[in-house]
């Protein structure tokens, strides 16, 4: 493997497979999973945000992972607090000699931890720390099949109990001002729930919102790359043994 990289990012869209390539190429590097998702920081937000943890179990062997399930749903959770706990999850990993893979699809996320850019919430000013060798690898899909995808996707987690997921966050407490503030699944469900959509304006407006928020991530990522960043596209679509191939002979170039 190239030393000098640092570390690796998967990046891409909802719904196009980033979470179980991670997984398998970690298996081949021995890596662990750093996740890169505003959302799966959450305890008891498992189906709405996608946690799907069976992606980090290749072959019967579990592969580590990192940042998901670290405060409680409710729990206010920003980006500051994320770079702070990035940079203890990284150093760990450096630290026991396993390679940090970098998985997710919250742009602005990435960006702040690999890029080096930190944000003082006291002092509101900006600092920088080294930005790393790092080696960014994007997951693609035709917009067509992305949508068809994402729609599937809705439907099955509704079969998966999403509904009775949100219901159980309020019975814990969970305000629907956070929920409402959480967005995507969590805002439209708990505006089902409360009465203020029917079902079927319900499950329609969520997933004209869920090809929106793609259409976003797919546009921060390729704002990433005006400013420079080099992304390496592969199409999800391609078999998992070709996609893997690609992401690690990357990593040896």
């Amino acid at each position: 493997m190239n030393p000098n990289i640092d570390i690796l990012t998967i990046l891409g869209a909802t719904a196009v497979g980033k979470t179980a390539l991670a997984a398998r190429v970690c298996t081949r590097i021995n890596g662990e999973i750093i996740s890169a998702d505003s959302r799966q920081v959450y305890r008891g937000m498992d189906v709405g945000t996608g946690k799907d943890l069976a992606d980090y179990v290749v072959n019967g062997v579990a592969v580590p992972y990192h940042l998901i399930d670290i405060v409680d749903a409710g729990a206010r959770y920003n980006l500051f607090l994320y770079q702070k706990d990035f940079q203890e999850a990284y150093d760990d990993v450096r630290r026991r000699g396993k390679f940090p893979v970098l998985c997710g699809g919250s742009g602005m996320y990435i960006e702040a931890v690999v890029q080096g850019y930190r944000l003082d919430p006291c002092a509101k000013s900006t600092a920088f720390a080294p930005r790393m060798r790092n080696l960014y690898v994007g997951i693609t899909l035709p917009r067509d099949l992305r949508r068809e995808r994402i729609t599937a996707r809705l439907h099955q987690r509704l079969r998966e109990g999403m509904e009775d997921e949100v219901r159980r966050l309020l019975q814990m407490g969970v305000t629907v001002d956070d929920l409402l503030r959480y967005g995507l699944e969590y805002k439209f469900l708990a505006l089902y729930i409360t009465g203020k959509l029917t079902y079927g304006e319900m499950t329609a407006q969520l997933n004209t919102a869920i090809h929106q928020f793609a259409k976003r991530q797919m546009t921060w990522f390729r704002r990433m790359e005006r400013r420079g960043a080099l992304i390496h596209w592969i199409d999800a679509a391609l078999p998992m043994e070709e996609k893997e191939g690609k992401v690690v002979e990357l990593l040896n170039c």
